[in-house]
């Protein structure tokens, strides 16, 4: 119920014109062995920035099964127990690929800066999939930045977006 007050809050505001700034205070992150270099540089950029971090792993780089921790980051984000996520895996395929099976996700695989803020804009993106294989961490930061930095722009967008769901 409170994920539904959620988006109808959010909803009247966008009709409204009285679209408020989304305030981003804790996000979630995980992924496998693939992205464990980059996790603990994302969770420190992010804690700069005054934004609390849930880590589901992992914690190491020996071989794991990504889904074991990226169910645990789309989980809360569905639920609204974070307001975003950040997932991470060497193409960033299965990660989201993972995400995108929860009703609430809209998972976007972006390998550049300017991708990861178009699918905050068009696309009202909940979660961010890193490519760690194939972004050096720099970029990844600078996609972190533009994911929680981007506005849903709303207007025509939110109508298609209305129609990703399958229930």
């Amino acid at each position: 119920m409170k994920h539904f007050l959620k988006k109808l809050k959010t909803y009247w505001a966008n009709i409204s014109g009285n679209k408020k700034q989304m305030e981003i205070n804790k996000i979630a992150i995980g992924g496998d062995h693939a992205g464990f270099d980059y996790k603990d540089a994302i969770k420190a950029h992010v804690t700069k920035r005054s934004i609390a971090v849930v880590d589901h792993g992992t914690n190491s780089a020996d071989s794991v099964d990504y889904p074991d921790y990226i169910h645990p980051v789309a989980n809360q984000v569905e639920t609204s127990l974070v307001d975003l996520g950040i997932i991470l895996c060497g193409s960033g395929n299965g990660a989201a690929m993972t995400a995108n099976k929860h009703q609430g996700i809209r998972a976007a695989l972006c390998w550049t800066p300017e991708l990861a803020a178009l699918a905050r804009q068009h696309n009202n993106a909940n979660i961010l999939s890193i490519p760690t294989r194939f972004v050096d961490l720099d970029t990844a930061l600078k996609m972190v930045d533009a994911f929680l930095d981007t506005e849903f722009e709303g207007g025509r967008h939110e109508r298609r977006v209305g129609k990703i769901a399958c229930s």
